[in-house]
């Protein structure tokens, strides 16, 4: 393994896959951060220093377990670290100061009109709330469209994001909670509201504000004037959504508040499906563009077979720690990420979402990666002759299919392969494979890697 350590560490796989911070992204962490502050101030001046800080940690708390599960969603085709650090911190600062600006100004006006602060309270929280946060958390979801566009391959990159943002929002939300809470009816109020926001509804406003991700990434994929009518339609859906959660909570009494509990639990089970149908979509797009890649010996059926399959691909990541450490499970992931990626790019150029010169590009770096891992993987020298046949290593790919014919039952080479040479998207790279290239681990890289010029292209 330390022929990967040495050969990459100066190429930095991992920027193949993932862009740098940019300048405006650490601006934009700084700027959330001192919107959270202020946010934050605001709650010391309404109550003690104390308090506040009992009420930050129990919001903070739930925190990291509520992210794992939403991370957990994400396995297939993980999103770049930054942009979810950045939508978590655009919810937790950004959003939460600007929808209590206007939140407290709407209170304001309506209680003045109506002398009733109580009635006043239940009615923004119904119909003057929703819009607000909803309209803030989803501008960050905006901001990818325009600016990330290519990180948005389904539904699930939009609920991933929108729950980051979400996650974010109620945590800084949950502290003003809390905190009145516990200033109004003390330890009591404190575990009635920490029960019914940090226990019993932890994602009802990624729930909501997922309603736009999924509009957004649909958005992404399809553009023009539908894809607009589509955002302004989950857009008001989770408008809806929201509304419905606080009036229910706010008039319906307990009755009500089943209610909005059935409906955010029928939510969460669409969105669940929806999730499982993307990733049979990703795997379909894996089977359907990566067979050619045989010709440069960055792929061969057991390696789809294996990539078809969360369960699968854990296999082979434990199957690489066990045989080679630390590096061997990183030469594993990347080359999983790599293969995945380059999937979602050909289906990215089919439907024409990047240009020739853009993806020949891509595909060049994420085949550079894929090679590079794969020559790093910790084989066995007893299983080296059977690897080059196509024949999986034990514990590799276990229940692959035979040698010469795909996951799916057809030929080695797809029927399509070849109807559209000119098209960006279809058939492998052009050129024979680098030579000497094993088809399965290998202690150093071979010379004419994909390194020179020419290979790939």
């Amino acid at each position: 393994m330390v022929g990967y350590s040495r050969t990459v560490a100066g190429l930095d796989p991992r920027a193949v896959l993932r862009e740098r911070p940019s300048i405006g992204l650490i601006v934009g962490l700084v700027v959330a951060g001192i919107c959270a502050l202020v946010s934050f101030s605001f709650d010391i001046i309404n109550g003690e220093p104390v308090q506040f800080f009992i009420a930050l940690g129990l919001a903070v708390a739930p925190v990291p377990l509520l992210l794992a599960g939403v991370l957990a969603l994400d396995r297939m085709e993980p999103e770049p670290r930054s942009n979810l650090i950045f939508a978590f911190a655009w919810g937790a600062g950004i959003a939460v100061l600007l929808a209590g600006v206007l939140n407290s100004l709407n209170l304001v006006y309506v209680a003045h009109q109506l002398g009733d602060t109580t009635s006043a309270r239940n009615l923004v929280a119904t119909f003057g709330a929703p819009p607000v946060e909803e309209t803030a958390k989803g501008l960050v979801l905006l901001g990818l469209l325009w600016f990330r566009r290519q990180e948005l391959d389904g539904p699930t990159d939009g609920i991933i994001y929108a729950s980051m943002v979400g996650l974010g929002f109620a945590m800084s939300e949950n502290v003003s909670y809390y905190l009145a809470a516990l200033e109004e009816n003390g330890a009591q109020g404190l575990a009635a509201t920490l029960v019914l926001r940090a226990v019993l509804s932890p994602f009802a406003h990624p729930l909501f504000t997922s309603l736009i991700g999924i509009a957004v990434a649909y958005a992404a994929q399809r553009g023009g004037a539908v894809g607009v009518v589509v955002i302004v339609i989950g857009w008001i859906g989770a408008m809806l959504l929201h509304g419905l959660w606080n009036g229910f909570a706010s008039f319906g009494g307990l009755g009500g508040l089943a209610i909005a509990y059935l409906l955010l639990m029928i939510l969460l089970i669409v969105e669940i499906i929806v999730i499982f149908r993307d990733r049979r979509r990703i795997v379909g797009l894996i089977q359907h563009y990566l067979p050619p890649y045989e010709r440069n010996g960055l792929i061969n059926q057991a390696d789809i077979f294996m990539l078809s399959s969360l369960r699968r691909r854990r296999q082979a990541r434990a199957w690489a720690k066990a045989h080679g450490g630390r590096a061997g499970a990183r030469a594993m992931i990347d080359y999983q990420v790599a293969s995945t990626e380059l999937g979602l790019l050909h289906a990215r150029a089919a439907r024409g979402g990047v240009d020739e010169e853009t993806f020949r590009a891509q595909q060049r770096s994420l085949a550079d990666l894929m090679a590079y891992a794969r020559m790093s993987f910790p084989l066995p020298e007893r299983h080296q002759a059977n690897a080059a046949r196509g024949v999986p290593p034990p514990g590799y790919a276990p229940g692959a299919p035979p040698p010469g014919r795909w996951p799916g039952g057809g030929p080695a080479v797809p029927p399509w392969y070849g109807q559209q040479p000119g098209a960006p998207g279809y058939g492998p790279p052009p050129g024979p494979p680098p030579p000497g290239r094993p088809p399965m681990g290998g202690p150093n890289p071979p010379r004419n890697g994909p390194q020179d010029p020419g290979w790939g292209n």
